[in-house]
């Protein structure tokens, strides 16, 4: 594969490419090297497919991929992950990731997972925190982290220290690019000002479009109504679907379109499919579209109702996510969950 075909690879459906020139120079010389970075927290939810459709993309322009499950992180954030169910929340994100990747047809043969606790506990990587907290302000951490960790009015420390941990794992994990969603510009974006002045080269970041919750607005894993967890039952999609904002005609915020264009084509691309609306024929019938194009446009003509389109994800994301639950009744699977989240019942 070319330079040009992995550029355009790693580069689709993101929303904002900083270092663009960077990133073609490496390209021309050899494969990239990316990470992304989880912190175990609430459980993984359909937000999470976006990234993991791009895995995809990387995988097959030969990018070195790696999957840092932010444990440290995860209990920095306010403590939203108690010291003490650290290790559960972090293997159950690392066999969540495995198999819906798995569910979604991606080959994660070569994915590397790797723990933050493996290394942000060393010496250097300590001394470097202490480093790059006497060059910055407290209210630069607090902005940097400002769409990422829970904000106050009076913070305790650790998650102003968050966003300056996630800046130096980058030169930790000898990456070329963090990839992330665009809720996390602001850490990138200090990534970028600051490794320079710590004596580390920058970085390229890549950046996704969030998926809008279901209700509107955010999709957030504190409102289980905004959200479908991946280990969610059949009847249970199909119902939060149902009620999901999806207005007649309407692109804006339409976390529905997001979905299908963002998750589903690339999918179905990857099985050699095309997206099916099942109707009654009063309705117009069946109808299929090769394209997220071809479906925006009947969509914005009010040619397809929103119920059609809403049913249509719910099959076939009730098809993705079969196996994921199959996995999940193992003991196994199912004692580790039960573990990670005793606390939130």
């Amino acid at each position: 594969m070319d330079a040009s075909r992995k550029f355009e690879l790693i580069t689709r459906n993101l929303q904002e490419v900083m270092e663009e020139a960077q990133l073609k120079e490496i390209l021309d010389k050899r494969d990239l090297k990316v990470y992304l970075g989880t912190a175990p927290t609430g459980r993984v939810h359909i937000g999470y497919l976006i990234p993991f459709t791009k895995f995809a993309d990387f995988l097959e322009a030969g990018c070195e991929v790696t999957i840092l499950l932010a444990d440290l992180h995860a209990f920095l954030d306010s403590q939203k992950t108690p010291w003490e169910l650290l290790d559960a929340r972090t293997l159950y994100y690392e066999q969540v990731i495995k198999e819906t990747l798995k569910a979604m047809k991606v080959d994660i043969t070569k994915l590397k997972f790797v723990r933050g606790t493996d290394y942000q506990l060393s010496r250097e990587f300590c001394l470097d925190v202490y480093r790059f907290a006497s060059i910055t302000t407290v209210n630069e951490g607090i902005k940097a982290g400002a769409d990422v960790v829970k904000q106050s009015e009076n913070p305790r420390l650790a998650p102003v220290l968050y966003p300056l941990l996630q800046s130096l794992d980058e030169e930790y994990l000898k990456v070329d690019a963090q990839f992330g969603g665009n809720d996390q510009r602001k850490i990138f974006v200090m990534a970028h000002e600051y490794l320079p002045k710590l004596g580390y080269k920058k970085r390229i970041h890549l950046m996704n479009p969030m998926l809008p919750g279901l209700t509107g607005g955010k999709m957030s894993a504190s409102d289980p109504s905004s959200k479908i967890d991946l280990l969610d039952t059949s009847e249970a999609i199909k119902k939060k679907l149902n009620g999901a904002f999806c207005p007649e005609g309407v692109i804006e915020g339409n976390g529905v379109l997001t979905f299908i264009k963002y998750v589903l084509f690339p999918y179905l691309e990857r099985i050699n499919q095309s997206f099916n609306v099942e109707r009654p024929d009063k309705f117009g019938g069946n109808v299929s579209f090769a394209n997220y194009t071809e479906l925006e446009n009947v969509f914005v003509e009010k040619k397809i109702h929103p119920m059609d389109l809403k049913n249509s994800i719910a099959k076939y994301l009730i098809q993705i996510l079969a196996p994921v639950r199959t996995a999940f009744e193992s003991q196994e699977y199912s004692a580790n969950l039960e573990k990670a989240y005793s606390n939130e019942k």
